[in-house]
């Protein structure tokens, strides 16, 4: 995996280099501003981009700035944020552009290297990791937009779990209940966000992105979520999706974390 670090801090910019050079995995620029990330990632096309978000001049938004810029122009390439900072608006401004390939993490709140490191591969591969403080902080700024609440306590704990990007029997095993019961309240969590079985997209991507309220984001699931397969039309799923798109509110999520891919033969979703 090929990685570029944007960071201002020098230890930490070294640090991350160490930590991640020392898993097998080449950093092939480190820069301090928003527009050496550029460079970097135009020269390079790595994998992924750990960005801070704010860098000089001003360290307010450039590395936010710098980020969504390079989401435009780089799609290839994934951007995980690492700050101390949570900015619900930068969350969701990156995620407007399409979950795969982006994650914010907290810099206090990593303490397991092998997390980070795994986090950070997830997002090269097309995948989405969101620390937990994050999304309550999505939660409690969209709760009053309305919509999800037809789903029962239970089909809640389901849904947070499948943020978290596990499996129908990871779910099971964590709520101590039946695979069959789980897939119950999966179809049924389906059936009421308005999403149809439909082969060319992944309903449970489309599912959290509705658990994080924003209409934006719903809107464009199926294409965003799903840019590293190439451009396509809307499919009905996903018209559903974004008609049912002022219907819903979040609740408090742990990890977001989901990788892309039709769902595979007796599961409703991927595994972590």
């Amino acid at each position: 995996m090929q990685v570029v670090i944007a960071e201002d801090a020098p230890l930490l910019r070294e640090g991350l280099t160490r930590l991640l050079e020392d898993r097998g995995h080449a950093v092939v620029a480190t820069v301090a501003d928003g527009d050496g990330l550029l460079s970097a990632v135009a020269a390079h096309k790595p994998d992924v981009a750990v960005v801070d978000i704010r860098m000089p001049p001003t360290h307010t938004d450039e590395g936010l700035r710098a980020a969504l810029q390079l989401r435009r122009d780089f799609p290839a390439t994934g951007v995980l944020m690492f700050s101390q900072y949570i900015e619900t608006s930068y969350s969701a401004q990156l995620l407007e552009g399409g979950a795969a390939g982006v994650g914010y993490l907290l810099k206090d709140r990593v303490a397991n290297v092998a997390e980070f490191a795994a986090a950070l591969e997830r997002v090269a591969g097309g995948g989405t990791a969101l620390d937990p403080e994050v999304v309550s902080q999505l939660f409690r700024a969209s709760r009053q937009r309305g919509g999800l609440a037809t789903l029962t306590p239970r089909e809640r704990q389901v849904l947070a779990l499948m943020a978290e990007g596990r499996s129908n029997s990871a779910i099971a095993a964590e709520l101590v209940v039946s695979g069959g019961a789980v897939e119950k309240h999966v179809a049924s969590i389906f059936t009421k966000l308005g999403l149809p079985p439909d082969e060319s997209d992944n309903r449970r991507v489309l599912a959290v992105l509705h658990y994080l309220g924003s209409p934006a984001l719903a809107a464009s699931a199926a294409e965003g979520v799903v840019a590293a397969r190439g451009p396509r039309e809307l499919t009905g799923q996903a018209r559903a999706a974004q008609a049912a798109a002022d219907h819903r509110h979040v609740g408090p999520l742990p990890w977001l974390a989901v990788e892309e891919g039709p769902d595979p033969p007796g599961e409703l979703g991927p595994p972590l």
